[in-house]
């Protein structure tokens, strides 16, 4: 099989490696959600080899991302791992979690579930970055958000782009406190938070 390949990937990597790059400096171990064709993966793990990058998607994408790790050969791409926010939460080690362009393609009982299972297993102390574009006060940003909305809910109703507050009550329910909301290019933004320090885990 071919790799598989997304442009957009290659369009958002320098910025979103920027962020990464000065978030993730003390970090070990992270955790990429949705890892979709792995060209992140490979393109992050090599700007920043201090990081154990562990990829993980649904079953299906798994053998793509994987020819993206195996051509590449970096030390610190172990297999990806079957994630799939209707079944189990998987066995990993992680004290950061990345995720881009997934909360507005999983259905919301998804996100939810997925700021849940961050609540029981994010060590105190722990980090998240989640790249993407959001709504604000129930609004779309740009014409072109609205656009890209309106796409996403015509292939699949449970889509569509998530409103910052809802995902922000998420986080706070899961002990998860805000620490910047960084606007980015093409109206997207990359947000962090950080587990509570004195949250058990």
């Amino acid at each position: 099989m071919d790799k598989p390949h997304a442009p957009a990937t290659e369009r958002n990597r320098e910025p979103i490696l920027a962020i990464l790059r000065d978030r993730f400096a003390d970090r070990h171990s992270v955790l990429e959600i949705g890892s979709g064709t792995g060209q992140h993966a490979v393109y992050f793990a090599r700007a920043l080899p201090w990081l154990r990058w562990q990829t993980s998607d649904i079953a299906d994408r798994l053998p793509g991302i994987q020819l993206w790790l195996d051509e590449a050969g970096l030390p610190n791409t172990p297999a990806p791992l079957p994630l799939d926010l209707r079944q189990d939460w998987p066995t990993v080690t992680f004290d950061a979690v990345f995720s881009a362009n997934t909360l507005h393609i999983m259905g919301w009982p998804q996100v939810q579930r997925l700021f849940m299972e961050l609540g029981r297993h994010m060590p105190p102390g722990g980090l998240l970055t989640v790249y993407g574009p959001f709504n604000y006060g129930g609004r779309f940003t740009s014409e072109s958000n609205a656009g890209f909305d309106a796409m996403l809910r015509a292939g699949n109703p449970e889509s569509g782009l998530r409103d910052f507050e809802a995902v922000l009550d998420l986080a706070t329910q899961a002990g998860l406190q805000l620490l910047e909301d960084c606007a980015m290019p093409a109206n997207n933004r990359c947000i962090t938070w950080q587990r509570d320090q004195n949250t058990a885990g």
